[in-house]
């Protein structure tokens, strides 16, 4: 069963907004001391598609953006969104 380019992209925009409003949130529980979204949950929602979203959010929120082990994890976890976008794009590549 083929997976149409629509599909993915879509996929990929919608985790991608999730994970760039996840970062904001966890970054304002951050300062406001209150109930953190776990790391794992962040990174999960980055391998799952939601890399551009991460980065913005971490970018923006100046979030997770000092912390060399999350870095790495995060780095890992675009792995995931290569494979996805190679998948979106494979009908036009040579």
């Amino acid at each position: 069963m083929e997976i149409s380019t629509q599909v993915i992209l879509i996929a990929l925009l919608a985790m991608s907004t999730w994970a760039f409003l996840a970062f904001g949130w966890d970054k304002r529980q951050a300062r406001k001391a209150g109930s953190r979204i776990s790391e794992k949950t962040l990174l999960l929602l980055t391998a799952l598609g939601g890399a551009p979203g991460s980065l913005l959010g971490m970018k923006l929120f100046r979030h997770k953006t000092v912390k060399t082990s999350f870095r790495w994890k995060f780095f890992l976890c675009l792995l995931p969104n290569a494979i996805w976008i190679w998948l979106a794009l494979r009908p036009y590549l040579p």
